[in-house]
């Protein structure tokens, strides 16, 4: 009977808000962690990949739809159904789930999830809801899908101690990584910006305008480079940064389409084209550091 009841919580609508597909845009973080380890343990990699991108992420979305109960488009979700308790029990079970299984990767591992899901809650939840206020909101997401995803990452992927991981190339790591979601975060809520005011939400997207966070989200693209530019050039592989450019002229050839459409119609920032942008993004970050990853058994350059 527990068993049946707990899984009426994952009607079709709950489902549907927790986004399955949305974890591919958080993937690269994961990735980069993967393609920067010397030693990789891979059962403990697999079993964390799972735990991160088959249940915390989509937990975290269906929590956020849960408190937000959106009526227009939110990332990964055209046409939202309407929230149930249902959203909020399966969020909590999947949560709890993730923690323990956890254990199966490290004592660390399950410790960084709750800690993650802790400030995702506080993103989301309406009696703290982080999200309103437009700075913390944006560290929030900064620090914790970017830098804390590639340390909770690299907690699983490899061998690791806290007293020892904080070198210089693993702190640049961290920062690249939040440089990068970052750079994607505001871009994200472009098309938001009237839904989120409503709400009592104000996005750091729409504290900067339309092309305010066109160059805010460039200027943290830029700085991300020089980073992984400076982190290349202290491990002599300048061709990692080179190939980063070129996989890269896509998105930024697509970003730079989408700018001057935006300058000319305010209507262009709207859903379809931000998760164009998105997906678009999303498969040139992951195809890179998949190459990354190949390159380390094969030597390419």
């Amino acid at each position: 009977m527990d068993k049946i009841f707990i899984l009426s919580w994952f009607d079709k609508d709950t489902i549907k808000h927790l986004r399955l597909p949305f974890s591919f845009f958080l993937m690269p973080v994961f990735l980069f962690a993967l393609s920067q380890s010397t030693s990789i343990n891979w059962q403990t990699t697999s079993i964390a990949f799972i735990i991160l991108h088959l249940i915390i992420f989509p937990s975290c979305n269906g929590y956020n739809s849960y408190q937000d109960k959106d009526e227009t488009s939110i990332g990964g979700l055209k046409n939202p159904p309407k929230v149930s308790e249902n959203l909020f029990y399966a969020t909590l079970f999947m949560d709890i789930t993730g923690i323990l299984c956890g254990f199966f990767v490290s004592l660390y591992f399950p410790l960084f999830i709750l800690i993650f899901v802790l400030m995702s809650r506080a993103y989301s939840y309406r009696k703290l809801r982080l999200k309103k206020y437009p700075i913390i909101g944006f560290f929030t997401v900064f620090i914790f899908q970017g830098g804390f995803v590639y340390l909770m990452s690299s907690s699983a992927i490899t061998i690791f101690t806290l007293t020892s991981y904080f070198t210089t190339s693993n702190i640049i790591c961290m920062s690249v990584a939040s440089f990068f979601i970052g750079s994607i975060y505001p871009l994200t809520q472009i098309y938001q910006h009237e839904a989120d005011k409503k709400d009592g939400v104000i996005s750091i997207s729409y504290k900067l305008g339309y092309t305010g966070t066109f160059i805010f989200s460039a200027l943290l693209f830029v700085l991300a480079t020089i980073f992984l530019f400076y982190y290349f050039k202290i491990k002599h592989q300048q061709m990692a940064l080179i190939l980063f450019l070129v996989i890269q002229l896509p998105v930024i050839a697509k970003l730079s389409v989408w700018f001057k459409k935006i300058r000319m119609d305010n209507t262009n920032a709207n859903f379809e084209n931000t998760m164009t942008m998105n997906l678009l993004t999303s498969i040139c970050m992951n195809s890179y550091f998949v190459v990354l990853i190949a390159n380390n058994y094969y030597n390419w350059f």
